[in-house]
């Protein structure tokens, strides 16, 4: 049996682009978990316990911005990987991300294979920084 590369948890409110992210993720051993914006991801983050979180910026409710600060600001998921996938494709937008604290920043048109190896890469050292 194939070892589980790691949890995903995967927020879009693009079902089209969720399912995509979750389809190739999926396809590389990936558990993959979908929210349809970051408050639901805050709701389900807990559940899911994901090595990573993929976050969309522009989603109804609560925005990617948002959630990220929420997620780092709370000792129970700042440890999580997250990887924005924007079409915010900005200069600003990517400072702005690594202000946040975030792991990774991926814009939209996006390549799978781009995808799949920096999830994999913030799997692998979400595994390696907690087992440490």
């Amino acid at each position: 049996m194939e070892e589980l590369l790691g949890r995903v948890l995967v927020v879009d409110d693009d079902e089209v682009i969720r399912q995509l992210i979750a389809v190739n993720l999926n396809l590389e051993g990936f558990q993959v978990e979908t929210a349809t914006d970051g408050q639901d991801c805050l709701d389900r983050v807990g559940t899911v316990q994901p090595d990573v979180i993929t976050l969309d910026v522009m989603m109804p409710r609560l925005d990617g911005w948002m959630t990220a600060t929420k997620l780092r600001a709370d000792e129970r998921t700042s440890h999580i990987k997250i990887m924005m996938i924007t079409a915010r494709a900005q200069e600003d937008d990517k400072k702005r991300g690594l202000a946040i604290g975030v792991d990774a920043y991926l814009t939209k048109p996006f390549d799978p294979a781009e995808l799949i190896q920096v999830v994999r890469d913030l799997a692998l050292s979400a595994r390696t920084s907690s087992s440490g």
